[in-house]
């Protein structure tokens, strides 16, 4: 199964900082060869390091979103490292601009195996005192930006799924372990990453049988731009140098991918080994 590369022969030169994300699969092992992945939020964090995990697995990879600059680094180191890779510019908390960036990665390389709905926004605070244009930014960004998304790949994933060399699909959700403990002044974070599981586990249940995996990572705190910036998540007392990295939740990302088609790995949650909750 053919898939094209646009970009192919860029050299461009930059390293992202998530080099050691693309571990976990023997040189020359590419279960994904073939495939063709969409990550979001991959600008940063757990999303860039997913891109570099899945184009060392063989995956021909499109990255989005906002920040272009940051993408077109990424794009390259993973070029750089024999992968192929596509970047795509998108607000995902437009319902337009996500629907239009899943047909526009399907255009990019001709089909779509994996994705992967990564793209985030957190900020904290008390309801009394909140902000609501972050809430709904929230909302439109962390859940719904996944039911449009999800909506939209479904039919390129049931054809991925019936000729493609794996004979299985993928949609993975990045929600939190957020979604399942809440605490005060996390309210409406919590609140769209609840939303995310069970739209997780219903999704999951309509595609069973038609050879979609869906899965559920939900990262603890992990040591990336959203859970380190202002209006982040509080350390909690645990000092940062034990959080995870964003490489320890693309190996899970990866891990649930990379299972052979009749194993489907539903649900992740994966936490620092200091965390208690």
């Amino acid at each position: 199964m053919n898939v094209r590369d646009p970009n192919a022969g860029r050299t461009e030169a930059a390293d992202h900082g998530v080099a050691a994300a693309d571990a976990g699969a023997a040189d020359g092992d590419a279960p994904l060869a073939g495939c063709a992945a969409l990550v979001t939020g991959a600008s940063s964090g757990i999303g860039a390091a997913t891109a570099l995990s899945l184009a060392r697995q063989g995956a021909a990879v499109t990255v989005v979103a906002r920040r272009t600059g940051r993408l077109e680094e990424l794009a390259t180191l993973i070029r750089e490292r024999g992968g192929s890779c596509s970047v795509l510019t998108a607000d995902l908390a437009d319902a337009v601009q996500a629907r239009r960036a899943v047909e526009d990665a399907v255009d990019r390389f001709a089909r779509l195996d994996v994705l992967v709905n990564n793209a985030g926004y957190v900020a904290m605070g008390p309801v009394e005192e909140g902000n609501p244009a972050d809430w709904e930014r929230m909302v439109n960004l962390n859940f719904n930006a996944v039911l449009h998304m999800s909506q939209t790949a479904l039919p390129h994933l049931l054809r991925a799924a019936a000729d493609g060399p794996r004979g299985i699909a993928d949609l993975v959700n990045v929600s939190s372990v957020g979604g399942r403990v809440v605490r005060k002044n996390n309210g409406i974070y919590s609140a769209t990453k609840h939303a995310v599981g069970a739209f997780s586990e219903a999704l999951r249940q309509e595609v069973t049988g038609r050879s979609i995996r869906v899965g559920l990572i939900e990262p603890g705190m992990t040591a990336t731009e959203m859970a380190t910036g202002p209006g982040s998540a509080a350390a909690r007392g645990i000092p940062q140098n034990v959080w995870l990295r964003a490489e320890d939740v693309a190996r899970a990302i990866t891990f649930v991918i990379t299972q052979p088609a009749h194993v489907a790995i539903n649900e992740i949650m994966v936490r620092p080994t200091a965390q208690e909750h």
